[in-house]
This record gives structure tokens, sequence and C-alpha cells, in this order.
């Protein structure tokens, strides 16, 4: 039975609506939340997820119209012919194109990236916030041989018989050791929940090639690899315990822009978007009230 979010009682009050849009010949699954006349702010996830894991920040921002869609690939979205980090790019700056154009569009973990490099590419958004950024790249880091490890998990799963290597991927164990990988809250009944979002949503995706080129993608490319080329005021948050990205190469990360602040989040990891999104939409909040 599932467990009911900490955050369910903001998320049920806030006007909700779900649609397709074809966005660069791909069907892509858009939830909006909030006043549809308020301004818009496009959230991106990470890899692996869907738009269930921006949940949790959106139901702190109740006065915006926030839009999250599923990443090409995840959730109830149509698979790119090849997910490489361009065409993830060109898919966003025509997805804000269609559905808000302007808006101010934030990324989590793998959607920092992608994020990143649509804004370095054009991407018509008024400001960038990026969550969890990636700094540094997965293959050349102190976690290269836990990266590199990674990678053949997701090539064996892609490489075996349809049959096995779906039970690879899907295989609760490994589900469940990535979600106490990155929780570091000490609350249980918080813990018990980000377990059970990462069991539900963690594994719908179109194709195994699907889930091995976005992986792909993610460990190949950074932030910092575009920062230099965006022009857009950023924030970023960061968290002291991530152990994805150690909080001195989030604070590298903010001298590459051209115009970027850094917040840091104390006492979480990488899934700030479970564990502080309240603390996270007020930075969020803050931020975008300095354009108006």
């Amino acid at each position: 039975m599932p467990i009911e979010s900490p955050y369910a009682a903001l998320l049920d009050a806030l006007p909700q609506r779900r649609y397709d849009a074809v966005v660069d010949g791909t069907r892509t699954a858009v939830f909006e939340y909030g006043d549809p006349a308020a301004p818009p702010l496009v959230l991106v996830h990470g890899f692996r997820g869907d738009h269930h894991g921006l949940e949790p920040i959106v139901a702190h921002l109740p006065g915006m119209r926030t839009i999250v869609p599923d990443l090409p690939g995840f959730g109830e979205t149509d698979a790119l012919p090849h997910a490489t980090i361009d065409a993830y790019a060109a898919w966003l700056r025509a997805l804000v194109a269609v559905v808000a154009p302007g808006a101010a569009v934030l990324g989590h973990s793998f959607g920092s990236i992608v994020v990143a490099h649509a804004a370095a590419g054009g991407l018509e958004a008024a400001r960038i916030v990026l969550v969890n950024p990636i700094a540094t790249p997965a293959l050349e880091g102190g976690d290269r041989l836990g990266s590199l490890l990674a990678l053949g998990y997701y090539r064996a799963a892609a490489a075996l018989p349809e049959r096995a290597g779906l039970a690879l991927l899907g295989a609760p164990p490994i589900v469940r050791g990535m979600s106490a990988f990155m929780a570091k809250t000490r609350d249980r009944r918080l813990k018990r929940w980000i377990h059970d979002q990462h069991d539900r949503y963690f594994s719908r995706y179109a194709s195994r090639r699907s889930v091995l080129e976005a992986f792909d993608a993610s460990i190949r490319h950074t932030v910092g690899e575009v920062a230099h080329r965006i022009p857009q005021p950023v924030q970023l948050i960061a968290a002291d315990r991530d152990d994805i990205t150690p909080i001195a190469e989030q604070h590298r990360l903010r001298t590459r822009f051209r115009d970027a602040r850094l917040s840091v989040l104390h006492g979480v990891g990488h899934l700030v978007h479970y564990e502080q999104p309240r603390e996270a939409a007020g930075i969020i909040r803050r931020f975008l009230a300095e354009a108006r």
C-alpha cells in the first residue's frame, strides 16, 4: 500500500491538470499546478525519476504556475530517437517555447545538466535554478570506479534478453540500495516515504535503451562545461552532504557563471527535493522575486 506524502495536503490544495504536448516530435506528458495566470516555472526532474519527484517543491510554491514534464523516455513521455544531451537540450528549448515562453526554469540533478545545456544553447528562460547541480564529471572524479560499475550495470541490462534485462533494471535490492545511499534524513517516516517513492517511480521508463542512453549522458556531461555560456541569472541550491557533487565543487561551479549565487542547505544530500523542499522553495521564491 502506498505511503502518503508528507506534503500531500499542500499539493492537493493546488489546481492541477495533465496534458500531452508534442514537443520537437516527441509526445510529452506535462503536469501543471497552481494558478494558470501566475508567473510560470518549469521544473525538470533527474535521472530515472518522473514528475512526482518534484511535487514536494511544487507543493511549497502555491502562488506560482508550476509546470513539470516527464523527461523523454521516463514516466509517461515517449523516448527520444537518440537520447544525447544535445537532444535533451533541444527538447527542453522546444518545450518551454510551446508551454511557457520566457518562464523561469529549474533542473534537479541530471535535470540540472539538461537545463544548463539548453540555456547555453539559447533557451528562452527568464532565470535558471539548479538544485543539486552536477558540477564534476562522474568518470573523472573520486567516484570514478562507482560510475564505471554503474555504467556496466546499465550496459548489462541493455544487453541481456528483454525479460532478464528489465528484471535487472528494476531489481528491488538495487533500487532500494540507490535510495538508501542518497537519503540522509533521520526521520524514519520520511525515509520510508522516500523509499516508497523510488520503489513506485524509479522504474517507469520507455525502454532499456532510453535508460542506458540517459545514464550515459548523465555521466559524460556536467553543468560546469557550459556554465560560462549561460546568460541568465542563476540560483544554485546545493547540499552539504551530497555524495554526488562535493560542496567544494559547488563553490567552484558558482564562479564559472556570468551571474550566479549559491545557497547551501545543511543536513541533506542529493534528495533536497524530498527532504528539504520547503527550504528550497523559499530560496526559489526569493530568487524569482528579484526579477519582479
